[in-house]
């Protein structure tokens, strides 16, 4: 699903489909019938106890509790009833006994484990609930248009039961033009969240206060040194985010962008492909430690041209024999438009990566001029 901020088909979390009344009932008694004909062929109540009483457990990973509560029932008459018509003289009652209870307590502890499982998936779609309406305040939904350009992407956070990762992007018209942020904050977890959620609501607002790319950026690594600020005395890990800005004007075929220790961009043109050279700054948050002012790099962004953005992820994918992804490589050979772009780039890493590769959070826009143009 190119153009948009894709989920994978499995979501952040999917709970378990419950069988069906009908399937369930017919499921158990054809199993009962099948431990009672082997019983009685074996001469064991071994047959019972490794094929029956263990089938409360398996209807509380996937069953309701009414159904393993039913489960359950049934499983503990069927021992009991298993257990005193096959011991007519009486002289293993002992062992039998022991049976029954070792079921009963099964059974007990399997609703127990179901209601716990339920309660949990249920916890876990409202947070999902939550995540969502976040993500859709926090990471705009993709394609985001503006009177300059048309920006589509993909964004995919690493941990499927995550929907917003450290990997952030926003696109905001200004009265300068279009501002382009994209960006990666250092680390995992709910503290990089943080701090993502910091410098996108310091963009979003420089971007519409500050005339010029180095006081926007200016505004920016003021925000993260407050976050982290706040982040010290709350006992969390401070954090710098790597960043890069790109600022695009009606009728000037030139971006002005400011590298602050990202990925450079690539600008795709009538077949070429070409890396812009930009000075690399140092991270947002760490601008102190610049021993040079922030400077504003120009390149060339005529009509009719793509430029791509990406974070990390997508650069540091890599092979189970420990190959990074060859983004150079893969562009060449991947002529697609602007919209398939993304997408395509995000499924060819996936693939190159394989079952042993290694891969993290990906955002991958491209930025185009808009049709009006």
């Amino acid at each position: 699903m190119s153009g948009s901020l894709r989920k994978r088909p499995t979501e952040a979390f999917e709970a378990i489909e419950p069988p069906g009344n009908a399937e369930l009932i017919a499921a158990v008694v054809a199993l009962t019938a099948l431990v009672e004909a082997l019983g009685i062929l074996s001469r064991s109540e071994v047959w019972l106890l490794g094929l029956l009483v263990f089938l409360p457990g398996t209807a509380s990973a996937l069953c309701t509790v009414r159904q393993t509560g039913f489960v359950a029932a049934w499983t503990t008459l069927v021992v009991t009833a298993t257990a005193v018509l096959r011991d007519v003289d009486g002289s293993r009652w002992f062992d039998r006994l022991l049976l029954v209870l070792f079921t009963l307590v099964l059974a007990t502890t399997s609703v127990y484990a179901c209601s716990r499982r339920i309660r949990r998936e249920h916890e876990m779609v409202r947070l999902r609930s939550t995540a969502a309406a976040m993500q859709r305040h926090i990471l705009h939904p993709l394609p985001l248009v503006t009177g300059d350009v048309l920006v589509n992407g993909v964004y995919e956070p690493l941990h499927e039961d995550r929907l917003v990762g450290g990997d952030i992007y926003d696109v905001v018209a200004s009265p300068w033009g279009t501002r382009v942020l994209i960006g990666d904050v250092q680390g995992k977890g709910l503290a990089a969240v943080g701090t993502a959620f910091a410098t996108i609501g310091a963009f979003r607002e420089a971007a519409h206060r500050e005339p010029t790319l180095t006081a926007l950026v200016d505004a920016l690594d003021a925000a993260v040194v407050r976050h982290n600020s706040y982040a010290e005395h709350t006992g969390d890990d401070e954090r710098f985010v790597t960043a890069l800005i790109i600022g695009i004007e009606t009728g000037i075929e030139d971006a002005q962008a400011i590298n602050c220790g990202h990925i450079s961009p690539y600008v795709l043109h009538e077949g070429t492909i070409t890396s812009p050279s930009l000075d690399s700054g140092v991270p947002l948050g760490l601008a102190e430690l610049a021993s040079e002012p922030t400077t504003v790099g120009w390149f060339p962004f005529p009509r009719g041209a793509t430029l791509l953005l990406s974070t990390d992820g997508l650069t540091e994918t890599r092979a189970p024999d420990g190959t990074f992804y060859p983004v150079d490589e893969r562009l060449e050979k991947l002529d697609l438009s602007p919209t398939e772009l993304p997408q395509a780039l995000f499924e060819d890493s996936l693939a190159f990566a394989g079952q042993g590769g290694r891969h993290d959070d990906v955002a991958v826009l491209t930025v185009r001029w808009s049709p009006a143009h």
